[in-house]
């Protein structure tokens, strides 16, 4: 009988092509992901992949079997899907992937609540801007910025956030239109519509500073680095920060809840659910 931690190390590597990118995905050494598939080659008595520099290739016969395997890892999820949303009470783990800032300022409190009110219930809350996969239970709760398209998915759009050019006064008081610097995403978010925002009111103005992290995006603000695209939310109540161009429409990102629909009625995801959409409710600006 096979061994299915092997298959799942041979999938990992599989999918990324190096041993140390599959060690990173699966949080062990490399050398751990090397010995388990070789004992996955050694159980089916086939060379699976041939290793090029750092990279590995698969055979013709690893192709085979990193598809038959696929099919099983599918399989073994659905099975974690089912077990998890037949629990019929609240005495469960519910984990939810939100962007960092937006799961700061619109999730922190319903979610603090939630659990004062269902002591039974435990929530993990991953700040991450990648969208984690709802069909391996990596998330059970997937809150994005873009509408989610692939996969089998219960969807609801949550509300919309709007994004501005923000500056301190002081750096505005002092600095020459001409010379104002711009604080934006770095190449892998090049494709972002706050980025188009920025670049085009920057023209050819200096881009002196790039992080994808807005909250260290809104402390060079703060700090007179530039000017960047922040959501409205960061802002608010702070007077050292201003609108840059008051005669400009902002920037409308519309937020998105996505759910497996395997698992949209189990009780502990419809819980955090209805306290996340309810919160949002009241806070005002929803859109459905």
């Amino acid at each position: 009988m096979l061994n299915w931690e092997n298959v799942r190390y041979f999938l990992a590597l599989a999918e990324v092509g190096t041993l140390s990118g599959a060690a990173r995905l699966l949080q062990v050494e490399h050398a751990t992901v090397a010995r388990r598939v070789e004992s996955l080659e050694a159980e089916v008595g086939l060379k699976l992949i041939d290793r090029r520099g750092r990279r590995f290739l698969l055979t013709a016969d690893g192709q085979q079997v990193v598809t038959i395997a696929r099919q099983m890892n599918d399989q073994v999820h659905a099975i974690s899907r089912l077990s998890a949303s037949s629990h019929a009470d609240l005495n469960a783990t519910v984990t939810i992937s939100a962007p960092p800032a937006f799961a700061a300022a619109r999730l922190a409190g319903p979610i603090a609540a939630l659990c004062s009110k269902y002591p039974g219930l435990n929530i993990c809350l991953l700040g991450e801007t990648h969208y984690s996969s709802l069909e391996r239970r990596e998330a059970d709760i997937a809150i994005r910025l873009t509408r989610p398209s692939v996969g089998n998915l219960a969807i609801r759009k949550l509300r919309e956030e709007a994004f501005r050019p923000y500056a301190s006064r002081n750096y505005l008081a002092t600095t020459p239109r001409e010379e104002w610097r711009f604080v934006a995403y770095d190449e892998s978010l090049e494709a972002a519509p706050q980025q188009a925002y920025l670049l085009a009111l920057a023209d050819k103005r200096s881009i002196a500073l790039r992080t994808n992290i807005l909250e260290i995006q809104r402390a060079l603000v703060m700090a007179g680095g530039g000017i960047a695209m922040l959501p409205d939310f960061m802002v608010e109540g702070d007077d050292a920060t201003t609108w840059v161009s008051p005669n400009h429409a902002p920037l409308k990102r519309e937020v998105w809840m996505a759910v497996h629909t395997d698992m949209k009625s189990a009780p502990a995801i419809r819980a955090v659910i209805n306290e996340i959409t309810a919160a949002l409710d009241r806070s005002g600006a929803t859109a459905d």
